[in-house]
């Protein structure tokens, strides 16, 4: 099923009804504010529900994929051969533009809007993330034509990690490679932004991850729209731990029935512990997730006074445990589940965020200027720069238990709202 939902910032008009049949490439829902943007069916087959909810809002759209498959052809193309405008024009027809966001604001980009730079980063930092190199292979070729036709619309640039060694990342063409080194967030987009080109006011950048550019190569160079990711299952609760290949919006029962364990209250997420979607079990991978993660809810589990045990074998970023005591020995592995594990109580200024958010930016002023709606305020401390994934490892450590994420996301709303 394609969700509008992991598109932020679209209004979907539906441009099939159910029981038509779609190929693979063709349009399900168009952008009404962009109609020449499309988001496309990533299988042949009938259209079997078109789900909305409360107002009409369109939910999902599933598709029943048939045993051949059917392709849209928009034909191979020479990159080399093409100009700026002519690359964002097949990408708007064969549906790729939707997996290509922009910043201020986290949305998918506007294609009327020339940005000043496109960043990919050739590396996840956040816990349990697949290894892009391990992705890669077979997919260097594929890789080169998506980096040269980025290239072709704006300068661009490829964050790469100082662990990896393949030549298609550390030599590749037509791009601008950076070499960025340390634990999480380092592998996020918008902190290489923030190191290479900061935005200011009234600048664009459209930011795409390295899986994407595979499958813009892969449209360049077979004329077909192929979204099969290499998708990581992880998480505690999984019990072999492997890569899948699947494809876009693919049906995630057989996966979650297989490999997890049983007998227990489980939080499926498609996407990592930081910063993805919570799912059923018979849920649908989501748009822009190359990982699934499970792990226990928690919501079974009961501690006797256990606000004042030590917790010798519980995960504290503070010490507040004595688990650290056992970490100073060796590091240890902790198996987290979904608990809060404390009450949301009002904003502690204690710096806790800086430590977390290698960004020449405050916080918690930023923070606070968000809920308070000071849009002059919210500007002057970089809200232009920041997503709200940028935020997640501070919401895992925020002793008030705020939900940091969903506070930048209703800002950046607000900010995006105010400047139309």
């Amino acid at each position: 099923a394609l969700v509008p939902d992991d598109f932020t910032g679209i209004t979907p008009k539906v441009v099939v009804k159910e029981q038509e049949y779609v190929m693979a490439g063709g349009a399900l829902f168009v952008d009404k504010n962009h109609p020449e943007v499309k988001f496309v069916s990533p299988v042949s087959g009938v259209v079997t529900s078109v789900e909305r909810g409360e107002r009409r809002k369109l939910l999902s759209i599933t598709v029943q994929a048939a045993e051949e498959q059917d392709y849209e052809e928009f034909g191979k193309k020479d990159v080399a051969k093409m100009s700026g405008d002519e690359v964002k024009s097949v990408l708007m027809q064969a549906g790729l533009f939707a997996f290509i966001k922009q910043r201020p604001y986290d949305v998918i980009a506007d294609p009327k809007v020339a940005p000043k730079a496109i960043f990919v980063s050739a590396f996840d930092s956040k816990p349990l993330a697949p290894d892009f190199e391990c992705v890669l292979r077979g997919q260097e070729a594929n890789l080169q034509t998506g980096l040269s036709a980025l290239a072709k619309i704006a300068k661009t640039y490829l964050g790469v990690s100082a662990k990896q060694n393949n030549t298609a990342l550390t030599q590749a063409k037509d791009v601008t490679v950076t070499i960025f080194d340390g634990p999480h967030p380092a592998g996020n987009v918008g902190v290489q932004i923030h190191h290479v080109s900061p935005i200011n006011k009234g600048e664009t950048v459209w930011t795409i991850g390295p899986e994407e550019v595979i499958f813009i190569g892969r449209l360049f160079n077979t004329g077909r729209v192929d979204f099969t990711r290499s998708v990581a299952l992880t998480g505690s609760e999984v019990t072999k731990p492997a890569y899948c290949k699947i494809k876009v919006g693919a049906l995630l029962t057989n996966l979650f029935s297989k490999y997890v364990t049983k007998d227990k209250a489980l939080r499926y997420i498609s996407g990592n512990a930081l910063t993805g979607k919570q799912v059923p079990s018979n849920g649908f991978l989501g748009a822009f997730d190359s990982q699934l993660t499970v792990i226990p809810e928690g919501d079974d589990t009961h501690e006797l006074v256990g606000w004042i045990m030590p917790r010798f074998s519980h995960f504290s970023l503070n010490r507040s445990y004595f688990s650290w005591l056992f970490d100073i020995l060796k590091k240890r592995e902790y198996a987290i589940d979904a608990r809060i594990k404390g009450g949301r109580r009002n904003m502690i200024m204690s710096h806790e965020y800086d430590r977390l958010l290698p960004m020449d930016i405050l916080p918690e002023y930023l923070l606070k200027a968000i809920i308070t709606n000071d849009i002059d305020r919210m500007e002057q401390l970089g809200i232009y720069e920041v997503a709200p994934e940028d935020f997640a490892l501070c919401e895992f450590a925020c002793s008030s238990k705020q939900e940091l994420q969903r506070i930048v996301r209703t800002g950046l709303d607000n900010l995006r709202a105010e400047m139309v």
